[in-house]
Formats: C-alpha cells, structure tokens, sequence
C-alpha cells in the first residue's frame, strides 16, 4: 500500500484560524482510492520548515508527499521553492497537466506555480489550495499517478521484466 504525507501550507490553518479543508479533500480522496495518510501536517508558509517536513516524510517510508496551499503569487506562497530546494529530479509534466486541465475550468489557474519532483522513492506535488481545485486536480491525476508511483518503487511488472 502507498503510504501518502499530506502537508497544508497555511499560516492561518496552522494558528487555528482557519480550518483544513484542501487538506482533508485530499485524505478522503487518497483513502477512498486505497491508499494509506500516513502524516498529515499544517505547518505556516515557510520554506524552511515546508521542506524539512516533506525531507522527514520521504526519509520515513512515505512514498507520496501532497501538499496544499502556497503556490500563488503572495510573499509568504513559498511551497514551490520548498519542493524545488528538496527534490532530486523534477517531474514538470504533473504540473503542466494539471494546469492544462485546470485551465477548462478557470483562467486563473495560469496563476499557479506548482512544482513535483522525486525525492529518493518519494514523489512530491504542490496541488492548489482551495479543497474545490484539489478535487479537480487530484482526480485528474490519479488515473496516471498510480502508474508513475508503480515505476518509481520497481512495482511495475513489465518494467522489472527489463
């Protein structure tokens, strides 16, 4: 089973005052697909603090990091250079899809920075930050994240065969 490490980048969230809800659309949504929240996490907009939670997640056998929030233009939406500081190898064509899709619904999605890269046998992504946009491109991805997610931890049967 996959284990998933949710990471809800808001100041607000983290002080209480505002409640998680990206955050927990993507936990019922991960869960009704079958895979396990092995952490899940609000921590304020910082860099520093964003990337040693997703680095403590990938070094404690969490194979997929989803974060929320934190990549629009304000100053303090920093989730992308915290991805982007940790990652080994980027994986642009997450992203790139995701906006894609997203841009059938909302023109303002061209707003996003999103990044995803891999991190030893961790894939991370930045999903958006409203639970409405997490929906949309969470089930977006999903179809082609299991498959993405079988390669990188040598679960595909026909490329172990090579």
């Amino acid at each position: 089973m996959i284990r998933v490490g949710i990471i809800t980048a808001s100041d607000k969230g983290c002080h209480g005052e505002r409640e998680d809800l990206s955050g927990a659309k993507i936990a019922e949504i991960m869960e009704q697909h079958g895979y396990e929240i092995a952490k899940k996490v609000i921590l304020p907009d910082d860099q520093q603090m964003l990337s040693e939670e997703m680095v403590a997640m990938s070094e404690d056998n969490i194979q997929l990091v989803l974060t929320t929030g934190g990549t629009g233009f304000s100053k303090r939406d920093v989730t992308p250079e915290a991805t982007k500081a940790v990652i080994e190898r980027e994986v642009p064509g997450i992203p790139m899809a995701i906006l894609q899709y997203s841009l059938t619904i909302t023109e303002r999605a061209m707003l996003s920075r999103a990044a995803a890269g891999i991190r030893g046998e961790t894939l991370i992504i930045n999903l958006p930050g409203s639970p409405k946009a997490v929906d949309e491109a969470l089930n977006y991805i999903l179809p082609s994240l299991k498959h993405g997610l079988d390669i990188l931890l040598g679960n595909d049967a026909e490329c172990a065969r090579k």
